[in-house]
């Protein structure tokens, strides 16, 4: 980010916007006072907090991630939200009710004893979430708190957002692609030019009203501005590829999610599996995908899919299952191996013994289809989680399996990047791939079509 000038009074409530990678994320860490010193980067300019160095003031500032897991600091649900107080020194008695209030406001209705590592994306973002708001900070930044919760979590994380700001009068800054939810609550709307700058500055209801098309063509989610792109039918017709029978599904081997799933996944068609956060989609779509083996009952693929170890994905070898069945995590980095973004997505295609020159073919197109030519030598770790999200598909469908798994595909992608990673999968569809997408995104389903799976949250699991 460069060349950006503003003043944000306190109280005000600001949308802060522009396509992915246009340096938001950054912006918002260096107002917490987490980007380090000049040994760690380059800066210009000054950015001031009541007149001081954000590092001054960092108890007065909570900042929510953009990855869930990086907000995580400690084992147990009720320890992680009450860490923040801590470290504050609030008063030891008064840090139970805090964290009560914060996690009853964000609607995380688990037991303060419950293990971090056994929430879902979405209930972490709601934990995270908690822990700021128990800190009763004077400045609050949230980078895109409602990416991977279900609509009632993100109506549910709206509502206490606007509950905290108007208890304490907090200045609130939030980065998020879900304008509409947020733009009746905000003051004010500033947006960052991917190439520097601000390409506007003002009341949302001015600036989207005013600028909606440029703002649109520059990958701004503009509430109301239709996407122009067309929805595939929702037939689900014709043989499955993949089959389940009995289906009880776990992720540790132990504790079961779900059981009693019966389910036929059509074959050159999408899927799309909903249900709100906890209830066992991704571990669903892992053991479709054959990377948790089934707890009970079985998955089986179509004849024409079967290895040399037979029809269960489970009991594929990983070269078997490469050629089969790809898999795009919930976690973009669980899946990055190389150190560019050109060598990640030349992994499958070498491994499965691709001519080099085809292999470039294929690279340079993802790259160009997907706006990530610019990056094609960044370490993937170092890009923008819109970009990551891009590039952890993209190295999926070069692999080019029949089957392909996604996990919330769409999450954290400015308006262009969207509309060309749907586009893209629906040309894999059109040309026979079959495609299991999680997603909270209506958008998303409407717009791949096909068979629909709603897991509703069973009894006894809590969101």
């Amino acid at each position: 980010m460069r060349d950006v000038s503003f003043t944000i009074e306190p109280g005000e409530r600001v949308l802060l916007l522009g396509a992915s990678g246009a340096g938001k994320s950054t912006l918002l860490a260096g107002i917490a006072g987490l980007l380090g010193g000049a040994d760690e980067g380059h800066e210009s300019g000054r950015l001031l907090i009541d007149g001081e160095r954000p590092d001054a003031h960092r108890g007065r500032v909570g900042l929510v991630l953009q990855d869930p897991d990086a907000g995580v600091v400690l084992s147990k649900v009720g320890d992680d939200v009450a860490f923040g107080c801590e470290n504050l020194g609030i008063p030891a008695a008064e840090i139970p009710g805090r964290v009560a209030e914060a996690l009853a406001d964000v609607g995380l209705d688990v037991p303060l004893s419950r293990p971090t590592k056994a929430l879902s994306g979405g209930q972490k973002q709601r934990l995270a979430l908690a822990g700021a708001l128990a800190m009763r900070p004077g400045v609050l930044l949230l980078d895109e708190p409602t990416a991977n919760l279900d609509p009632d979590g993100v109506r549910e994380v709206r509502d206490s957002v606007e509950r905290a700001v108007s208890q304490t009068g907090a200045t609130l800054v939030i980065i998020e692609h879900r304008t509409a939810v947020w733009a009746d609550l905000m003051t004010r709307v500033i947006v960052v030019g991917a190439d520097g700058g601000l390409l506007a500055d003002g009341p949302p209801d001015v600036v989207f009203s005013r600028l909606g098309d440029a703002l649109a063509a520059a990958g701004v989610w503009v509430p109301d501005h239709p996407i122009d792109l067309p929805a595939l039918d929702r037939r689900a017709d014709g043989p499955a590829a993949l089959e389940a029978a009995g289906l009880a599904i776990s992720r540790d081997g132990r504790t079961l999610v779900r059981a009693g799933l019966d389910l036929r996944v059509p074959k050159s068609r999408a899927t799309i599996v909903t249900g709100p956060n906890g209830a066992g989609k991704s571990t669903l779509a892992l053991t479709l995908a054959g990377l948790l083996p089934e707890f009970d009952g079985t998955v089986q693929a179509a004849p024409e899919l079967a290895a040399k170890s037979g029809r269960r994905p489970s009991e594929w070898k990983s070269r078997e299952l490469l050629t089969r069945i790809g898999t795009v995590f919930q976690e973009p980095e669980h899946q990055f191996l190389a150190s560019t973004v050109r060598d990640e997505l030349a992994i499958g295609p070498r491994a499965r013994g691709v001519e080099r020159a085809a292999v470039d073919v294929i690279v340079e197109e993802l790259l160009e289809r997907l706006h990530l030519a610019a990056l094609a030598e960044a370490n993937p770790f170092t890009l923008s989680g819109g970009q990551k999200r891009r590039l952890s598909v993209a190295t999926v469908l070069a692999d080019a399996p029949p089957v392909i798994v996604l996990d919330e595909p769409t999450f954290g992608q400015d308006r262009r990047g969207w509309i060309e990673l749907v586009r893209l999968l629906q040309s894999e569809i059109s040309a026979g791939t079959t495609v299991i997408a999680v997603t909270h995104d209506a958008e998303v389903a409407r717009h791949l079509g096909g068979h629909r799976i709603e897991l509703a949250a069973p009894a006894g699991v809590l969101r």
